[in-house]
Formats: structure tokens, sequence, C-alpha cells
């Protein structure tokens, strides 16, 4: 039996219809799940992670309003409070992140540091 926890995070409207929509795909992968995480690198020291991936024995599950995604447990210090909004305008296009734990972030929006 899985447990799925509080998430840590939010997903506004548009980022929950534009992650239900890739998964709703022609060849979508079914057994991956959504991964919300981060790793070391990029300009600032930290990226983000956002895909598609088999789950780990380190990730915990987590749902908001209806979308269910993994993030491996050490993950959480990082994103705690974090919003992940999806912009689909002229100058800007793709998935956004507001994390009140960046004390640094790139000028990529991809990047930041703690």
């Amino acid at each position: 039996m899985e447990t799925i926890t509080e998430s840590p995070l939010s997903f506004t409207t548009q980022a929950v219809n534009e992650v239900k929509r890739l998964m709703n795909e022609d060849g979508f992968d079914k057994s991956t799940f959504l991964r919300v995480g981060v790793k070391g690198g990029g300009c600032s020291g930290l990226s983000y992670i956002l895909g598609f991936d088999a789950k780990q024995d380190s990730d915990e599950d987590y749902e908001f309003e209806g979308l269910h995604f993994i993030m491996n447990k050490a993950h959480g210090i990082y994103l705690m409070g974090m919003e992940i909004d999806w912009q689909d305008g002229l100058n800007a296009r793709g998935f956004t992140f507001k994390n009140p734990n960046a004390l640094k972030t790139c000028g990529c929006g991809t990047s930041f540091a703690v």
C-alpha cells in the first residue's frame, strides 16, 4: 500500500493542466511518474528536475489537486513552499519555478542557490 504525503509544493492551474495534457499524449509511458526534484549543477549551484521517471526506493508519493508526483525525500528541504507554473506566452513558454528557499537564482530561471 502506498502512502501519499501532503504536498510540500504547489502547482498553478495552468501547470496542472499542462502536465495532464502531456500525460494524455499518444505514446506516453504510463509506467512513469511525474518527478519533481533538484540536482547539482546549473549556473547557481542547483537545478530543478521536472519530468517523467521511474519510481525509486528513496521517493515519496505526493498529490496536489489530483496531480500525483514523486520526489526524493531529501529534496523537500530545497523545495518546500515552491510553486510550479506554466507560461504559454509570446516571450516565454515553459514551466517556471517560484522558490521561497532560493537565495539566488539565475537568469534562465531553472537554477538556484540556497
